[in-house]
């Protein structure tokens, strides 16, 4: 067993080792629990979710052992990251990984829970939310941040993204599902608009997008932005319906 815990949590390892030890018997369920589980737990008045990756196949097993860190690892330590940068994302609290002989067995990431009022996804499906247009320009000035930090979120989609009202017309930003990031020196133009391709199909948005990220990213015109945008998300958009339909078709044949 390898565990690593926050200093600002240290007096509760106990705890965290208890959940963990216990995960299956106790916490609340949060979410469907279709790839990862996760739980939610009362620590001290705060609310913590624990997140028990799913386990890996036989090839992953000696690879997050020998060669690659565990998804559990990756995001306390890109939490970490963001974090150091200004960049918001629930305290990461621990991760814990449980070996054998062959590799990795099951790994586990702890972190502070947020309650939000939305992600990014209410924008794409309900196009009258309230105050539409000013949450999609902060999201926008918020991932413009994002990669002016160098950081490529390679997961930048509706679902990862915590919206929270702060005060009146106002909104802080929280990525979650943090183990895909890959974090750069400098993102070029290219890097960067494809790092937004996987929001929005709507074009509407795209060009709101395009014109508030024009007012940040001055190497470009507004129409260059959004050419470029909207060609990576049709570039997107195509891959994942192909995708679906060889699900589909795999689905048939099985049936």
């Amino acid at each position: 067993m390898h565990l690593k815990i926050n200093q600002n949590f240290k007096d509760n390892i106990d705890f965290i080792k208890s959940s963990i030890h216990n995960f299956k018997s106790t916490g609340k369920l949060f979410g469907d629990g279709k790839r990862n589980s996760i739980k939610l737990f009362e620590l001290n008045g705060k609310t913590i979710n624990i997140k028990s990756f799913k386990i890996p196949n036989l090839i992953n097993k000696i690879a997050y052992k020998y060669f690659r860190k565990s998804k559990a690892r990756r995001s306390f330590e890109y939490a970490t990251i963001l974090l150091e940068k200004g960049i918001g994302t629930p305290e990461p609290i621990a991760y814990l990984e449980n070996y054998n002989w062959l590799g990795l067995k099951d790994s586990y990431y702890a972190s502070e829970h947020l309650d939000c009022d939305l992600t990014y996804r209410e924008l794409v499906e309900i196009p009258n939310f309230p105050d539409h247009e000013n949450i999609l320009r902060q999201f926008t000035q918020f991932s413009f941040h994002l990669h002016q930090s160098g950081v490529e979120f390679l997961d930048h989609s509706p679902g990862n993204t915590l919206i929270k009202k702060s005060v009146e017309g106002f909104y802080e930003f929280f990525l979650v599902d943090l183990n895909r990031m890959t974090f750069h020196d400098q993102m070029n133009f290219d890097q960067r608009m494809k790092n937004l391709s996987r929001l929005t199909p709507q074009k509407g948005m795209i060009a709101t997008m395009s014109n508030e990220y024009s007012k940040l990213y001055t190497a470009k015109t507004e129409a260059e932005i959004f050419e470029k945008m909207w060609f990576y998300t049709q570039e997107f958009q195509d891959k994942f319906s192909r995708k679906q339909r060889l699900k589909k078709k795999l689905k048939f044949w099985k049936s």
